[in-house]
């Protein structure tokens, strides 16, 4: 009774197991009939014809090539061809990723830190030097307008806007070496899709504070030979004698201004690519520009001739506009040096818009005569009561 008890237990346990298995077997069977179809011998009208460097094809039949070799050339990028209006999508892999990840971690990432870094440390080492550049003849008391209400308005603007910009550019750059282990990723996720958000929409007030800043300045800011005598001795900045004549802006601050708006201008550009992506070809209509004009630029720096892939443009660009900003940032940190702690003042030109006159007779005594001959030519000009 016992035996024929354990035998019924066991069929009523082994019948089902063996019906399983036989559907697993099938289940198994069938995905992977449908994948060898679709892998060997998928639907001519949805193919794509990869003919990499080697025997030509004949008859359909690959010469002596082996497959290892193929899907070398495919690992290489090679692209064939597809029925379908997405020619890119006749490279089933690119391999530019790679080398773009690590171009994106590796020493370009650690010189552009090091070149924020090495530009905080000499400007600490001058003002250690040289210490804050004061008014030698100490403050006078009279305010002379310096800078309008429009005038700051885009100058603050774009200022807020940059600096915006950079800190959540930097995290995007540095925030996952830097700034993560030091919050956690609970923190730096949220926090940095807010950052990007923040960057997208920042970057349209930067073009327009820009923008309003090349039309007021551009005319006190064309070079001429005062700019000349001023950079022979230095503006002043490396000895404590008087300062050579400007007019309403120095050599100094000419190229802060050029730097600014050609710098800013390339980071518009390459930052509207990256809003849009996948629209523009830039650097290949670039190189072909100056490759028209004898300037061979992917030769220059080593880079593959073009034209480029969609995917290739968007690298260049984050490239591009990841090496100009951190260029602009240590521009524009000696221009914040200056500005602040560097020279006693200087503030108050973007700060309320008028300055110390004796300030203004040191530092741009041209402007200041430019100034006095116009309220002397506006006061004899008024009629008398």
């Amino acid at each position: 009774m016992k035996i024929q008890k354990t035998r019924r237990a066991s069929a009523r346990y082994l019948l089902p197991g063996i019906a399983f298995a036989i559907v697993a077997l099938v289940g198994l069977w069938l995905p992977l009939q449908a994948h060898a179809q679709s892998t060997v011998r998928p639907p001519e009208n949805a193919t794509t014809s990869i003919a990499p460097p080697g025997p030509a094809l004949q008859g359909g039949v690959q010469g002596t090539q082996s497959d290892a070799e193929i899907w070398h050339d495919i690992r290489l990028g090679e692209t064939g061809n597809v029925s379908i209006p997405n020619r890119s999508a006749g490279q089933m892999i690119q391999s530019q990723g790679e080398d773009w990840r690590l171009y994106r971690n590796g020493a370009t990432h650690d010189y552009l830190g090091y070149a924020m870094l090495a530009t905080i440390v000499l400007l600490a080492l001058f003002f250690a030097i040289r210490g804050r550049i004061k008014v030698e003849h100490g403050l006078s008391g009279v305010k002379i307008k310096r800078f309008s209400t429009l005038e700051r308005m885009s100058h603050w603007l774009m200022a807020l806007s940059f600096i915006t910009l950079g800190i959540s550019g930097l995290n995007i750059t540095f925030g996952r070496s830097l700034v993560l282990p030091l919050v956690g990723k609970d923190v730096f996720g949220p926090m940095s899709g807010f950052l990007k958000a923040t960057h997208n929409y920042t970057a349209f007030a930067f073009m327009l504070g820009l923008a309003l800043a090349f039309v007021l300045w551009i005319v006190h800011n064309i070079p001429d030979r005062t700019d000349l005598n001023w950079v022979a001795k230095g503006g002043g900045l490396f000895s404590k004698s008087s300062h050579p004549p400007a007019k309403k802006f120095n050599a100094g601050q000419k190229v802060i201004f050029w730097g600014v708006m050609v710098l800013g201008l390339s980071l518009s550009v390459s930052g509207w690519t990256l809003l849009f992506p996948f629209e523009h070809s830039l650097f290949t209509d670039t190189f072909v520009l100056f490759g028209n004009m004898g300037i061979d630029v992917p030769a220059i720096l080593g880079l593959p001739e073009p034209p480029y892939s969609a995917i290739q443009e968007q690298q260049f660009n984050s490239a591009w506009h990841g090496i100009i900003a951190v260029v602009m940032i240590c521009l524009i940190l000696a221009h914040i040096y200056i500005g602040t702690i560097g020279m006693q003042g200087a503030f108050d030109a973007m700060g309320s818009g008028e300055v110390d006159l004796n300030w203004a007779k040191e530092h741009h005594s041209l402007w200041v005569e430019e100034v006095m001959a116009k309220k002397t030519d506006g006061a004899a000009a008024a009629p008398a009561e």
